[in-house]
């Protein structure tokens, strides 16, 4: 990693924007950024190296402020987002169940021993992906508070079980890192919760405001990173570490200040940088070796969208059924995990980013589909809740 290389990976970055600058079409602005990281990495012209350690720890940098910055915009504090939970749930739980009979089909019919871990896969939603569509399509409505319900808690689920069905044999050590970390973000809630009522934070932000001090987003990066930190030695992924925070940060009150801090944060350079990283690892190449992978990857991603679709029988529209099919982090963990502990094939790896990149394209439809179909202004927006 030098500076030609970053130089590089902030133009690439751009790829996102300009794919996503007709308005019309309704593309994710991460579509572009994965799309450059393919054709400049592995599976392309070679020039971008995910495996070199700064490049890697900057991706995962990236990843943790992704997932909080999504934690974020998930409005807990609305009262009409907790009474969408019961339907959210239930949608949840009945594409669980559709997931585990999917997966372990798959599973049977590729003649491999992962069905549980497919199931995860096709059962996840990503808040990193869903939520800011929703927002940069100004969707709303009831239906939209059900879907946000539904992918939080499927993300969540999803991420807690990951570690459980891709290393049996650690399942106990996982579930334990996976109790320390949410129980250091329900003590960090109680910590900000404190600060907030007893006007700690009121008088820090004034002094930090007149002397553009930006206390607050250094607060909130050191116990994003401290929390990063108890899950990579607690052997969880650190997308529930910041996504844990970033729910906690909006259970508190987010200010509006930080949001806009940590959107300059994110969008500006962290989370280019990170989808960049995340295409640029993905070795397509070793299809033309396992080219009967190409039909795993696909399998994979059809059986998230269907099972996700199938929620129309539970009064979802089909387009936001197919949003909430959308998934990255959890497959990049699986990626991450079954590749550090050799428990998956060759060609496995690029099969599963593969149904990721296939729930994209259907979300970017189903995004479209909505968009277009909403009619009036769209609901107002979420993510600008005070303090």
């Amino acid at each position: 990693m030098n500076f030609q290389t970053l130089t590089l990976i902030t133009v690439l970055g751009l790829a996102g924007p300009w794919l996503a600058w007709r308005q019309s079409w309704h593309l994710p602005v991460i579509l572009g950024e994965l799309l450059a990281g393919i054709v400049f990495g592995t599976t392309g012209f070679g020039l971008l190296h995910p495996a070199d350690p700064t490049f890697s720890f900057l991706a995962d940098v990236g990843f943790a402020v992704v997932m909080f910055v999504a934690g974020t915009h998930v409005p807990v504090r609305d009262a009409a987002i907790r009474a969408a939970l019961g339907r959210g749930a239930v949608r949840a739980a009945a594409v669980g169940v559709l997931a585990m009979l999917a997966g372990q089909a798959i599973a049977v019919w590729f003649d491999t021993e992962h069905g549980l871990l497919y199931a995860v896969l096709i059962a996840s939603s990503s808040a990193a992906i869903v939520l800011p569509i929703i927002d940069s399509q100004g969707l709303g409505g009831k239906p939209v508070l059900e879907l946000t319900a539904q992918v939080a808690i499927a993300d969540a689920a999803a991420v807690v079980a990951l570690p459980l069905v891709i290393d049996p044999g650690n399942a106990g050590r996982a579930a334990v890192g996976a109790l320390l970390v949410a129980g250091a973000a329900l003590l960090v809630y109680c910590f900000l919760h404190w600060v907030e009522e007893s006007g700690i934070r009121h008088r820090l932000h004034t002094v930090s405001e007149d002397r553009k001090f930006a206390l607050e987003l250094r607060v909130s990066l050191a116990l994003l990173f401290a929390l990063g930190a108890l899950a990579t030695r607690s052997h969880v992924s650190i997308m529930l570490a910041g996504f844990a925070l970033g729910l906690v940060v909006a259970a508190v009150g987010e200010p509006r200040r930080v949001a806009k801090q940590l959107f300059a944060l994110s969008d500006g350079f962290l989370a280019p940088l990170f989808f960049v990283w995340l295409g640029a690892r993905l070795n397509l190449r070793e299809f033309g070796d396992h080219p009967y992978l190409i039909l795993l990857g696909l399998a994979l991603g059809a059986g998230a969208v269907l099972a996700h679709a199938l929620m129309r029988f539970l009064g979802q529209p089909v387009p936001l059924g197919a949003i909430a099919s959308a998934q990255i982090g959890v497959p990049v963990a699986a990626v991450t995990v079954g590749t550090q502990l050799h428990v998956l094939k060759p060609g496995e790896p690029a099969a599963l980013m593969l149904g990721a990149l296939v729930t994209i394209a259907a979300a970017a439809w189903g995004a479209r589909t909505a968009a277009t179909a909403q009619p009036g202004d769209s609901a107002p927006r979420q993510d600008d809740t005070k303090s």
